[in-house]
């Protein structure tokens, strides 16, 4: 890429949110505030049902589906690790696969160690979205 091209582009500054379509609201909040930790923030008041998910300076936005939104959940019937996913940085992957299984969250990979030495487990939301957890131990 040249100078130039860098200087017509429009430098994005931050990642803001991620926005999921899911069918159950509270299941949802269950599995976004008590097993990852994330704190359940106000929404405005769209027109629409959802929730409103704060990680550090990011948000999970989530809509409730309805005649109107997208599908709920993974579509991707191929449920691996090399597929549609997003990742969270946890303290130790390990632990967070460990905590999954009591708490019968559906793994979609158990810990593996990355090329670059971090940990990663992947699993599924309520709606089947695949979330990796990773960690660098």
């Amino acid at each position: 890429m040249t100078d130039s091209a860098v200087s017509d582009s429009i430098q994005v500054q931050s990642f803001d949110h991620i926005t999921l379509v899911v069918k159950d609201l509270e299941a949802s909040r269950q599995f976004y505030v008590d097993f990852l930790g994330m704190e359940h923030v106000p929404r405005p008041g769209f027109s629409f049902e959802g929730h409103w998910f704060q990680i550090g300076d990011q948000q999970i936005h989530l809509i409730l589906e309805h005649d109107q939104s997208g599908k709920a959940g993974n579509l991707d019937p191929d449920q691996n690790t090399r597929t549609h996913h997003f990742a969270f940085q946890v303290n130790d992957a390990k632990q967070a696969y460990e905590k999954a299984v009591s708490r019968e969250i559906p793994i979609v990979s158990p810990p593996k160690s990355r090329p670059d030495g971090a940990t990663q487990t992947f699993v599924n939301d309520p709606d089947g979205h695949i979330i990796e957890l990773c960690s660098l131990a």
